[in-house]
């Protein structure tokens, strides 16, 4: 008779852990999210490609939560050729969070290369989630593992896998305004064909085509020259100033190079660093920490802020090579100094316009518009570079240094900091004035 009790009581206990909804926090999609971006380091992407990686699983864990969430509206319709996910069979008990949670997990590791550092981590998350609530994670995997499929078939046809059979760039010589590989590696231009990427949410990659840069001239006196000039002077001045000047220290702060070329003796080996785009996403968990912001409203942010990045990375490009503009480490050497080096090593593109104040600018519009226009923050993103925290009043005071840090570092003229920032600002605000995330008669009646 005890031992029928005994039983008795384990089985009422598993039916109550069966009965025991999972609890998905944002500290979860906040762990994915950095993982992916530890991942990223690790793999070295380019800047472009990573903006990519960001963007397609959050469009997937947003899409799942905004069928339950008055507050939020689909994409479907709004952002180019993505139709509506498949619904969650109602006689299914799908928890939308861990859906969400499990489409945001796989479709990151289809686009990473190391995809057993992404496995091990989604196992560990398996584990713990079916031990909590077998029946509720089989059916929000099952159902989230549909919504990553539709997703993927969708991210196929964005024209990316046609960019990787594309010629590489071809380098013009002859004309001096035209950009060189740049030393130490002497790589050859990344991505020069990412303009044919299909945007999210801009109508083509030519809609926020920038004014272009002042003629090319070395002549002393002339409008281009005195930008070359400009960056000379002000390297200079930091030079004499030491390590510890206020400049270096926001260009090292903003370096977020991620083909950064050390050589030891005959060894070249690269250093890892996080990408301009994957600072900004750093901010953006940043920003929701400090708002305790939930998991579908920190989900929202993450997906309309990588949007914005990812859709200026692409309007960047297409002028990049469009400009094909020569970097002022090539000119200085060969005019000025040669035995000049930029604070930050020169990264293997064109110069105009700079893609730091590009999506800076972009970035900025898009988290003013979520969490409001003085919006204070510390910015730890870059400890683990050992590089200290850094304090904004605003996200534009931050996108404003972002940009500055460019010329600071050498490696860019005025008007491409100038032009990018204003150029990044205008496709932000297109991208919060176009979509319609957000139900605001919920909100206003939330609040």
């Amino acid at each position: 008779m005890k031992k029928i009790l005994f039983l008795m009581v384990l089985v009422s206990l598993g039916c109550q852990r069966e009965k025991t909804p999972i609890e998905i926090s944002p500290e979860l999609i906040h762990s994915s999210v950095d993982k992916v971006t530890e991942i990223m380091i690790h793999d070295i992407f380019s800047p472009p490609v990573a903006s990519r990686i960001f963007t397609y699983p959050n469009i997937a864990a947003y899409e799942i939560i905004a069928q339950d969430d008055d507050k939020y509206r689909s994409l479907a319709g709004q952002v180019h050729e993505l139709t509506p996910i498949p619904a969650a069979d109602p006689g299914k008990p799908v928890n939308k969070s861990l859906a969400a949670m499990i489409a945001h997990i796989d479709l990151s590791r289809r686009l990473i290369f190391s995809e057993d550092q992404m496995i091990s981590y989604r196992d560990s998350l398996y584990a713990l989630w079916s031990a909590q609530n077998k029946t509720e994670f089989e059916a929000s995997r099952d159902y989230g593992l549909q919504v990553a499929e539709h997703i993927a078939a969708w991210m196929d046809k964005d024209n990316y896998k046609q960019t990787r059979t594309m010629p590489k760039f071809t380098v013009n010589t002859d004309e001096p305004s035209r950009w060189q590989p740049t030393p130490p590696a002497y790589m050859a231009g990344i991505e020069p064909h990412w303009s044919k990427i299909r945007p999210f949410v801009i109508d083509s990659a030519e809609q926020f085509k920038p004014v272009p840069p002042p003629p090319f001239s070395m002549e002393e006196g002339s409008d281009f020259y005195k930008e070359v000039r400009e960056v000379y002077d002000i390297s200079k001045k930091m030079e004499a100033e030491g390590d510890d000047s206020e400049e270096v220290e926001i260009a090292k702060f903003w370096d977020c190079n991620p083909y950064v070329s050390v050589t030891r003796g005959h060894l070249m080996f690269a250093t890892k660093k996080i990408t301009p785009g994957a600072h900004w996403i750093g901010i953006t968990k940043i920003a929701c920490r400090k708002s305790n912001s939930g998991f579908n409203e920190t989900v929202h942010a993450y997906t309309k802020t990588s949007m914005a990045i990812a859709d200026a990375f692409i309007s960047c490009w297409d002028e990049k090579y469009r400009s094909n503009l020569i970097r002022p480490e090539t000119l200085i050497n060969e005019h000025i100094d040669d035995n000049w080096k930029p604070v930050l090593q020169t990264p293997p593109f064109p110069e105009y316009t700079s893609g730091h104040s590009v999506v800076s600018g972009a970035a900025s519009i898009v988290l003013t518009d979520i969490f409001g226009e003085d919006f204070s923050f510390d910015d730890d993103t870059e400890l683990a570079y050992g590089l200290p925290v850094r304090s904004f009043s605003s996200f534009r005071e931050a996108a404003d240094e972002a940009a500055i840090s460019r010329m600071y570092g050498g490696i860019h003229y005025r008007a491409a900091v100038e032009v990018g920032v204003k150029q990044g600002r205008d496709l932000g605000s297109f991208i919060v004035n176009k979509l319609k995330m957000e139900n605001k008669s919920e909100l206003a009646q939330s609040k």
